[in-house]
């Protein structure tokens, strides 16, 4: 009691209660928990259920303190085609700490294995491309180069051994030469993913990484 748990938001306050649901969704009650929407039954009952349990659009866990970390949003959680849940933020932050990957976006909904587009840290991947032999160090071309797709396999298995679950694993990914941008509408000025406008307009090279040929692999 009074630890600080690092990387959590702490315990909760006295008189609230927090449990988390079996999707992993955050509901929280107690007597500063608003009662509802005013003249909205409709909405109301669509964010607090017959128990009088919030249901904050949160996902999250509680700690063996009782501190809560929250791990994502409901909305973006991935929902693949065996029915396995699996929350992207988590995955993109640890595939992140790879000094070769500078943004990256999971997709897998309805989808029968997780897939990745990255868009890798240009000027390191010129650096480890030049040590492979790679001559065409031009952002398009080192992103379909052969030796430097065998290299990202490798960092993205390496980061993330031993932290992931099977079906939560990068079974295919696609590189990408530009960055996502608030100027093309494709992260929001707090630097959030617009996650569906992304899967719009990279459809293409999401469809090739669940071909048959790819997905025969898995």
């Amino acid at each position: 009691k009074g630890k600080i748990s690092f990387g959590t938001v702490g315990p909760p306050i006295p008189a609230v209660e927090v449990k988390i649901a079996e999707d992993g969704e955050i509901l929280a009650r107690g007597p500063n928990i608003m009662k509802g929407y005013y003249n909205n039954d409709e909405a109301t009952k669509e964010i607090i259920d017959a128990q009088g349990w919030l249901h904050t659009g949160d996902i999250g866990e509680l700690d063996a303190q009782g501190h809560l970390r929250i791990t994502d949003r409901k909305k973006e959680i991935i929902v693949m085609s065996n029915g396995k849940n699996v929350a992207p933020q988590p995955i993109e932050s640890l595939i992140k700490t790879s000094s070769y990957v500078e943004q990256l976006v999971l997709i897998g909904d309805n989808r029968k294995y997780i897939s990745a587009l990255i868009v890798p840290t240009i000027d390191n991947l010129k650096i480890k491309a030049a040590e492979l032999g790679v001559s065409n160090l031009d952002p398009a071309a080192l992103c379909q180069d052969e030796k430097v797709q065998h290299f990202m396999r490798a960092e993205i298995d390496r980061v993330s051994s031993g932290h992931l679950a099977r079906f939560e694993e990068i079974k295919q990914f696609h590189l990408l030469p530009n960055e996502f941008t608030i100027e093309n509408n494709e992260i929001t000025p707090k630097l959030s993913l617009r996650r569906k406008i992304i899967a719009q307009r990279y459809a293409d090279q999401i469809e090739q990484m669940y071909a048959p040929e790819h997905s025969a692999k898995v």
